[in-house]
């Protein structure tokens, strides 16, 4: 248990989180096993919990146009399905595993526990999240704006 503390410690969304308070979140979070080819969720589906990825490599895709377009590939100490722990939408993406992955399933039960357990621990993973989020848009604004401004961006490549 304490290299996966470690481990997670060493994970954005987990900065300055002490392993007691991983601890506590481990004990109550399941963890996803999912082979290669397989999908963690589809575009659409109904979210249910986000993903701390402990080891293997994921996909993230779009839908358009009847192509799957590439968004991202992550790898272990990256989390997807973030934004369903914020607002309860339906998926904005589909994350497939390139290989063999294991990854925590955080919910917004888990993260609840955590509130009646240590508020400040959990106002410090919020912040994590909204930073993750917060880098991830501004990425995505740059390229709006790149390609607002008539710049010619690469297309995302057909998976």
């Amino acid at each position: 248990m304490a290299s996966r503390i470690e481990l997670i410690q060493q994970m954005p969304i987990f900065g300055a989180i002490g392993g007691e308070t991983i601890e506590f979140l481990l004990g109550e979070a399941p963890v996803s096993h999912v082979r290669r080819g397989d999908f963690f969720f589809h575009e659409n589906d109904t979210p249910t919990c986000m993903f701390v990825l402990e080891s293997g490599h994921v996909t993230v895709s779009k839908s358009w146009q009847d192509h799957e377009l590439l968004i991202r590939r992550l790898g272990p100490g990256d989390c997807f399905g973030e934004m369903a722990l914020l607002d309860l939408c339906p998926r904005s993406a589909t994350v497939r595993a390139d290989e063999d992955c294991r990854a925590i399933e955080l919910t917004s039960d888990n993260l609840y526990r955590l509130f009646e357990h240590d508020v400040e621990q959990f106002a410090l993973i919020q912040m994590n999240i909204a930073r993750e989020m917060s880098r991830r848009l501004r990425v995505t604004d740059d390229l709006l704006f790149r390609a607002q401004m008539g710049e010619a961006l690469e297309a995302p490549e057909r998976l």
